[in-house]
């Protein structure tokens, strides 16, 4: 395994995931699987007529993209505890079907808890474009465990 724990974290690590294209089957299934049928994302002919001119992905299926992305790089597998919070979360721009997105996770710092068999790391993570334009961004914050406990 190549997971991370509280010693390994180096604040200012960058981690990218491959691009993921968001699909048409994409959009029906995350409508599906949370029952969010506004009709931005299922009626053309309403989203048409909107600023974006076209049906847009609901915005949680971009924050469901970090988890992916971590499962992926496979580095908190043996080591996370929790997570424990999205916070400061911004939906700068929409999803459209097509665009490939890629999940870039900052190690922005990290302390350990008061008890010091586990840690928080301050994670800041961004979904970027294939215009290299950030959709979304903000913190996710993980409790970690220590490797070696005193």
């Amino acid at each position: 395994m190549n997971s991370l724990f509280y010693e390994d974290i180096e604040e200012g690590a960058v981690y990218r995931s491959a691009g993921r294209t968001a699909t048409e089957a994409d959009l029906t299934m995350f409508c599906m699987l949370s029952g969010d049928w506004n009709p931005i994302h299922c009626n053309r002919e309403y989203a048409t007529a909107t600023p974006f001119g076209e049906r847009i992905v609901p915005g949680l299926f971009g924050l469901s993209l970090i988890t992916g992305a971590m499962t992926q790089w496979g580095i908190f597998e043996e080591s996370a505890l929790a997570m424990l919070n999205v916070r400061d979360w911004t939906f700068r721009h929409p999803i459209l079907v097509g665009d490939t997105i890629t999940v870039e996770m900052r190690l922005e710092s990290k302390r350990l808890t008061s008890k010091k068999n586990a840690g928080i790391v301050i994670r800041k993570f961004s979904l970027i474009s294939q215009q290299d334009k950030v959709l979304q961004d903000g913190y996710c914050d993980l409790m970690i465990r220590v490797h070696n406990e005193p």
